[in-house]
């Protein structure tokens, strides 16, 4: 007769999900988790840092607009492994491959909406600024920006999760995060390690994009008071929070209008 059966091991079995891998290779796992976000958030921190100035440059002079919107749209066109192989000569086979990579990559999508975000805001809410003594700087940063803020934050989420999808392509110099797990996951076949790495590949975009709506909605209070000071109005008087397409700080426009008259 045969031997009686011993406790099933999951590992030994390959199976696609399996606690004991995540019992014994915790540690790994929250290596390569810790590794995937800080390349992350380096990348769309720097490619913000590079997209704010490039779109404020299209902005001001139109014969740049062309030129920086085409540029940023070349460097998004060039494969991934072609690009890691071009900067690798420059940088060595390090993290800053990657990072350099990501912030090529991001900038066509936020130099896009951060100039869509500046383009759309009211010129009669420039007008009653500049009628109050707002200079260019306090225009910008006190008028400019908090209503372009929609179009900017939707630009930034995707970049984020687009950034945290990519990531996993630095794998090929072996900085890829979780990434690194999924590439040597698929050459051994190893099903548990696969799968949990690009579960939690998912999670981190997903967790990433829910932060970043959090703190658009910190950032644009105007947004939900006047969605409540709208309620009972009807469908014509509702106001969006300018993802869709709606006009973020019409409540300022009339606002500004108003005290450009006091001062006349």
């Amino acid at each position: 007769m045969s031997q009686a059966a011993g406790p099933r091991n999951c590992l030994q079995a390959n199976d696609w999900i399996c606690g004991e891998y995540l019992h014994s290779r915790g540690q790994e796992l929250v290596d390569a988790t810790v590794q995937h976000i800080w390349i992350t958030v380096a990348s769309v921190v720097i490619g913000l840092l590079i997209a704010f100035p490039l779109a404020l440059l299209a902005r001001q002079r139109r014969g740049a607009a062309g030129p920086v919107l085409g540029l940023t749209t070349i460097l998004y066109t060039v494969p991934s492994l072609a690009m890691f192989a071009l900067l690798t000569p420059v940088f060595g086979v390090s993290a800053a491959v990657v990072v350099t990579g990501l912030v090529l990559y991001s900038l066509t999508i936020l130099v896009r909406n951060i100039l869509a975000g500046l383009q759309a805001v009211p010129e009669e809410v420039r007008e009653a600024a500049r009628g109050m003594g707002y200079g260019p700087l306090r225009l910008l940063f006190q008028v400019e920006l908090p209503l372009a803020l929609p179009a900017m934050m939707a630009g930034l989420r995707i970049a984020t999760v687009s950034t945290v999808a990519m990531t996993t392509i630095g794998a090929v110099v072996g900085f890829g995060g979780l990434g690194n797990l999924i590439d040597s996951g698929m050459q051994g076949f190893f099903k548990a390690e696969v799968l949990t790495a690009s579960v939690l590949c998912v999670l981190l975009a997903l967790v990433a994009d829910l932060l970043l709506v959090g703190l658009q909605r910190a950032l644009t209070p105007w947004t939900r008071a006047g969605r409540a000071g709208s309620g009972g109005a009807g469908a014509g008087g509702r106001d969006t929070d300018g993802e869709g397409g709606g006009r973020p700080g019409a409540g300022r426009t009339r606002g500004f209008g108003r005290e450009r008259k006091a001062v006349a």
